[in-house]
């Protein structure tokens, strides 16, 4: 199999663009010692994303999605089971489609 440079470009360009905005922010804070303040606000940046994530997809759950994330979320609490509220959440949604 014969590879185009321009699609060796294309490859490792894209490569290129999806490493540096991760590991630039990684090697420039390895360096530094942030204020307690910004590394306790950091902290929280991985709660507010999957927040983000969750909200859309209980906006667009439907009629069956709603019940069956609210029964995942509340067996998660009850329990701390990942496995076992994954579950539950699509026997649910399977059940009620």
């Amino acid at each position: 199999m014969e590879v185009r440079p321009e699609i060796l470009a294309l490859v490792l360009g894209c490569a290129l663009v999806t490493a540096v905005p991760r590991v630039l922010p990684l090697v420039a804070l390895s360096r530094l010692e942030l204020p307690p303040w910004l590394a306790d606000w950091l902290r929280y940046v991985p709660i507010a994303v999957l927040a983000a994530l969750l909200a859309i997809e209980l906006l667009s759950a439907g009629a069956a999605g709603l019940p069956a994330i609210t029964a995942a979320f509340a067996l998660a609490a009850a329990t701390r089971s990942l496995l076992g509220s994954v579950i539950a959440g699509v026997a649910l949604y399977w059940l009620l489609n």
